[in-house]
């Protein structure tokens, strides 16, 4: 069965408050079936940067009980049957947000996406923030080129199309997420998904809902429309049919 909690962003561990996404790693842990469940880290898109490991470890470790293990891909090159015996050991993979783009690539050449599909198939959660969010979807609206150059546009990446729908993480926490995603929605068929900070799409088999941990957060339609551009708040909690989100 299909389990993804897709997270727009938030605070993981800094910033005042430090962490204002407990409530959505409790939805994880929940989607788990299991008290403690085992969750693999995965850095990719942070270059594999230890602060983030440690960051991640205070929040699911010391602060919610769960056990962490951490899956590196830049800093090594392991073999497929490696990655596999990493990702079915656990209960939920947990991916980080950064460079979208680079860690699709990085995936596709150590054949990271096809065990992905496996853990898929197995109800593995999957799950994660900005980045971690993207990859579950069909496309995401990525900030990959900025990592180069900060004046560059938000592109178009290929997901893993698990969910049919172009995904677009920050969209409350970032000014150029909302215009850039308007414009980019234009030359792409079918809907967007848009999660605010501290809003997550959880995906259910073949259901969908927002979850939040701030009042204010959203998820959102994003679409358009015989000429006309949608962007429709999705009440928070209730359950929808996830074909029927993802089409106009």
């Amino acid at each position: 069965m299909l389990k993804i909690v897709a997270i727009g962003g938030g605070r993981f561990g800094w910033g005042n408050p430090p962490v204002d996404v407990v409530p959505l790693c409790q939805e994880i842990i929940h989607l788990s079936g299991k008290k403690y469940p085992r969750i693999l880290f995965v850095p990719t898109a942070s270059d594999d940067r230890l602060a983030t490991v440690e960051m991640v470890k205070r929040l699911f470790v010391r602060r919610l009980g769960c056990r962490l293990d951490t899956l590196y891909l830049v800093k090594t090159k392991p073999a497929i049957a490696q990655i596999r015996k990493k990702v079915m050991a656990s209960d939920v993979v947990f991916v980080w947000g950064g460079n979208t783009l680079k860690m699709m690539r990085r995936w596709k050449l150590l054949g990271v996406d096809k065990v992905l599909r496996e853990a898929r198939e197995k109800g593995k959660v999957l799950c994660g923030p900005s980045a971690g969010a993207i990859c579950w979807f069909r496309q995401g609206n990525s900030d990959s080129r900025k990592f180069k150059n900060p004046k560059a546009k938000l592109i178009k990446v290929t997901g893993l199309g698990f969910i049919d729908a172009l995904g677009c993480p920050h969209y409350d926490g970032e000014r150029d997420r909302k215009p850039e995603l308007k414009e980019m929605m234009k030359k792409t068929p079918g809907v967007a998904l848009a999660m605010d900070n501290c809003a997550a799409l959880e995906v259910v088999g073949d259901k969908a809902r927002a979850v939040v941990s701030k009042p204010t957060a959203g998820v959102y339609r994003v679409y358009w429309k015989a000429g006309r551009y949608f962007q429709e708040k999705l009440p928070k909690g209730k359950w929808f049919d996830l074909n029927g989100l993802t089409r106009k």
